[in-house]
């Protein structure tokens, strides 16, 4: 005969209840979280539609990248049809990054950002795109490149969706006025440039050796039977801060017109 310890002996009694209400267990009787589940339809799965309609909600609209033939960007002169843009600008003159232009460009970002952030909150997403400019000289036939640079006219834009108005604009300069930046945040505003017809390239290099890549657009414009009759545009695709001059990239735009016989 097996002699059981009290501690073996009160385990096996512990098992022999438990099979006996196992047995007594009526059928079909559930967990109680099996219950809880019971009736519950399933979580419904996200479609593959579903899916890459709240991706294209999520991507930030890029204006460079939805207007990408119009910023070709090609080592030889081409013509480029150039449609309505809305930016935003602000004017000065002066040397090209003297103070008057780095703080109006810093006056512009500032500006960029602070109606960027208001309006992701809003729930509205975009990046914002290139810094560019337009230029001009002193005169009104005058090429402002045979000009001393700090008597160059320029304006300083950064595209924006069409969808922002004058009213956030406003706003975005009162919260910075208001959190203590420069006055100059004042200048920004909406402006809209229609170019229509243009020549335009990539030149890559200092931006004072851009007079080359000028006489090829020149040359192109010359033999397509057209003529300038706007002002010199520039779209920054480098940083010079941290790109050094023989790598920069930059795109050169001319507006034509038929040549006037």
């Amino acid at each position: 005969m097996v002699h059981m310890s009290p501690a073996r002996k009160k385990s096996a009694k512990k098992k022999a209840v438990k099979k006996k209400a196992a047995k007594k267990k009526p059928a079909g009787m559930k967990s109680a979280a099996k219950r809880r589940t019971v009736g519950k339809p399933a979580p419904a799965r996200p479609t593959a539609k579903k899916t890459v309609a709240k991706r294209r909600a999520e991507t930030p609209l890029d204006l460079y990248a939805a207007h990408a033939d119009e910023y070709v960007a090609l080592a030889t002169p081409v013509l480029v049809d150039v449609g309505p843009a809305r930016y935003l600008g602000i004017n000065g003159r002066g040397e090209p990054g003297g103070k008057a232009f780095t703080d109006a460009v810093g006056a512009l970002y500032n500006v960029a950002f602070t109606v960027k952030m208001a309006r992701k909150f809003a729930g509205t997403l975009y990046t914002v795109s290139k810094l560019e400019a337009l230029w001009w000289g002193s005169g009104p036939d005058a090429d402002f490149m045979f000009q001393p640079r700090d008597q160059w006219n320029w304006q300083l834009l950064i595209r924006t969706p069409d969808y922002i108005t004058t009213t956030e604009i406003g706003d975005a300069i009162a919260t910075l006025r208001a959190r203590g930046k420069p006055a100059r945040v004042s200048d920004v505003g909406l402006v809209t440039i229609d170019e229509g017809s243009c020549v335009q390239m990539l030149h890559v290099g200092p931006y004072t050796e851009e007079w080359r890549s000028i006489e090829s657009m020149h040359a192109l414009a010359d033999q397509e039977g057209r003529e300038v009759h706007g002002r010199h545009h520039e779209i920054y695709l480098s940083d010079p801060r941290r790109v050094a001059p023989a790598k920069l990239r930059t795109i050169l735009r001319l507006p034509v017109e038929s040549r006037r016989e």
